[in-house]
């Protein structure tokens, strides 16, 4: 399960309240490194010292509201549950996310999923979090070991349960990439999060993964760059996108998007043709891209 930081309940964790722009200017300063034990201890001071700012936030929101949320729309990639506090040239990002209660209009409106409640998932990041307001999310918790897996869909995770637990005000966690999982349950009430999120760029090309928990298998892999769907459309467009497309397939060095090319390289083509694309990509080195062009076979 995600490592725990502080154990201590709010707000009897030493230290003081720390300003919005004096974290900001501090991790700037410093960078963020979460897989680094010295940046580790140095963030999560910083988070905790903003989670026991109980006044910053607030007017932080009524700002934006009053400039008709114009910096968010801008700069905000996430969605509405997302409040993005900032985005920094080194690699990452500062955001705090509202949790509703299943008595919240945002939930009853747009249903459980838009807030990924109920869907098991790890990330292809790591972030720290923070328990800012109200009783805070509740996790199922599972550990699995992504140096065993090909990624392929359906594959088995091999899940370890861990625990059921709930993101209580002033408790901070560091989730892993690739290491943690979790299914998020409402809180009783509205609450919120604070996170220091991994931005390099390597993130956009890992994987994340949405799990079957019934069968502890690969359900989805909803990680996709605007390269790829770009990619999918060329194809479609002009002769150089096929070319594109063909140099991708063969030699990216990224999996996923060595499948996609080829997926994208079939979709133009009909019969013997499109069997001849996908049989190509049954050669690749990779057992996630073989995978994906069988079941496409399959089809």
């Amino acid at each position: 399960m995600p490592r725990l930081i502080d154990p201590c309940p709010f707000p009897t964790s030493s230290g003081s309240a720390l300003d919005l722009d004096e974290v900001i200017a501090r991790l700037d300063e410093s960078g963020v490194d979460l897989t680094d034990e010295a940046s580790i201890a140095h963030c999560t001071n910083l988070l905790a010292g903003l989670g026991r700012n109980p006044d910053f936030l607030a007017t932080r929101v009524i700002a934006a509201l009053k400039a008709s949320y114009a910096d968010q729309l801008e700069l905000n990639r996430y969605t509405a549950q997302v409040f993005l506090l900032h985005r920094s040239p080194r690699g990452f990002y500062l955001r705090a996310n509202l949790w509703p209660s299943e008595r919240d209009a945002a939930y009853t409106t747009s249903g459980p999923a838009a807030f990924s409640y109920g869907v098991p998932h790890d990330h292809n990041f790591h972030f720290l979090t923070i328990g800012y307001f109200g009783p805070g999310y509740i996790s199922d918790y599972y550990d699995y070991d992504s140096e065993t897996l090909d990624g392929r869909l359906g594959e088995p995770l091999n899940l370890q349960f861990v625990e059921r637990s709930r993101l209580t005000r002033g408790k901070i966690m560091l989730y892993r990439a690739h290491r943690d999982i979790h299914s998020q349950l409402p809180p009783e009430s509205l609450s919120v999060s604070l996170n220091i999120m991994d931005e390099g760029e390597q993130v956009p090309w890992r994987d994340q993964y949405i799990v079957d928990l019934d069968a502890g298998t690969i359900a989805r892999r909803p990680t996709l760059t605007s390269g790829e769907m770009l990619l999918r459309c060329a194809v479609h467009l002009t002769d150089n996108g096929r070319d594109v497309a063909e140099q991708f397939a063969k030699a990216h060095p990224v999996p996923r998007v060595r499948a996609n090319a080829i997926g994208a390289l079939a979709a133009v083509e009909q019969g013997e043709g499109r069997a001849a694309v996908l049989e190509r990509g049954l050669r690749d080195g990779d057992a996630r891209v073989r995978d994906d062009c069988r079941r496409w076979l399959a089809l």
